[in-house]
């Protein structure tokens, strides 16, 4: 009979958690009454709003949402109180490290600039880090839906911060609307700087997208990936080369790529040797936060307490983690496997 762990003592990486949407629900109400603004409906009943992104009027409402949101962030000290809150959510769902995504061009207008904004963010984290106990770093990540140029920017701040607590380099928000190519240049400057190369593809487009990113942007990880489950020789090349997709269950269901969770093809992705990181994406609008993610591949999916574990190594070694770090995250998750701990029998 197998014991059933508690996953929220699993060691686990949390490699995939936009800035704003790692919000807590009751920090934005309180924002928005502090600075006046108007929360519509979807983000005051206490329940994730109703989503769904998979046509372009569905994507334009998550982003209304999630915009709205960012506004209510405006002083250095509400950066503060959200990673501050972040990592205490992180650390009680078991999380380690974590790798926060962040496109400071958003919060530059009210923190002052482009530079000011980075700066903010990064003392935030490092202020999180040491309350908390949490390995945090930050990914900045270029909107596809602006110009390349912009993202030349980005790429050249996020290497001037290499040493200051920046890992790597992203590209978000909809994944349908341009090409990756037209953003190499700047994934080249962020490689050159030493950076991870992480975009988002294989969420709302299929496995064509992710073959863009390997092919384009030379991703070393890819945001979501899900969608290469439909292209076996796609597996194979993601096996092959070991690039971590950081899947986010709870994400692809809320958005409609999945009807529900059992359809997320974790199983597949898992059984062709495709590294995976779960995390969260968005738990201000998803209502699920890190340790959940697990359980769907617990409940919906039959992962055994091992494959978890298994689950959890992948995360740690897709991290920018520092060697030293990712052992004993690593030692922690066989302690976690070994140990009765506190749990219940299955089976």
């Amino acid at each position: 009979m197998e014991t059933v762990r508690d996953i929220r003592l699993l060691p686990k990486a949390h490699l995939h958690l936009h800035f704003t949407g790692s919000m807590r629900p009751a920090t934005l109400l309180e924002l928005a009454d502090k600075y006046g603004v108007h929360l519509p409906e979807a983000l005051r009943g206490g329940e994730p709003p109703r989503l769904r992104a998979t046509d372009e009027r569905g994507w334009f409402r998550f982003q209304r949402l999630y915009d709205i949101a960012r506004s209510c962030l405006r002083a250095p000290e509400d950066i503060q109180r959200l990673v501050r809150e972040a990592a205490e959510e992180d650390v009680r769902d078991g999380s380690r490290w974590l790798e926060i995504q962040v496109d400071p061009t958003s919060y530059a207008p009210r923190l002052g600039g482009l530079i000011p904004a980075l700066e903010i963010i990064l003392d935030a984290v490092r202020s999180a880090s040491r309350e908390t106990g949490l390995g945090i770093r930050v990914l900045v990540a270029a909107n596809r839906m602006k110009h390349p140029l912009d993202a030349r920017t980005l790429a050249r701040l996020a290497v001037r911060y290499a040493d200051h607590g920046v890992i790597g380099f992203g590209l978000s928000n909809d994944e349908r609307r341009g090409f990756a190519r037209d953003f190499d240049r700047a994934f080249a400057i962020a490689r050159e700087g030493g950076l991870l190369a992480a975009p988002h593809g294989g969420e709302l487009s299929g496995p064509a997208s992710v073959r863009d990113c390997l092919d384009d942007l030379h991703a070393g990880r890819v945001g979501h990936g899900v969608r290469a489950a439909e292209d076996p020789a796609l597996l194979r090349r993601l096996a092959a080369r070991g690039v971590t997709c950081e899947v986010c269950p709870s994400s692809n269901v809320a958005l409609g790529v999945y009807e529900k969770p059992e359809d997320v093809p974790l199983r597949t992705l898992f059984d062709a040797g495709v590294p995976m990181a779960l995390g969260a994406d968005d738990p201000l609008l998803f209502g699920a936060r890190l340790a959940a993610q697990y359980e769907i591949a617990r409940t919906a999916h039959d992962f055994t307490d091992a494959e978890l574990a298994e689950l959890a190594r992948q995360s740690v070694r897709g991290s920018c983690a520092p060697l030293d770090e990712q052992q004993r995250l690593l030692a922690g998750i066989d302690d976690w496997l070994a140990g009765e701990g506190s749990g219940t029998p299955r089976g």
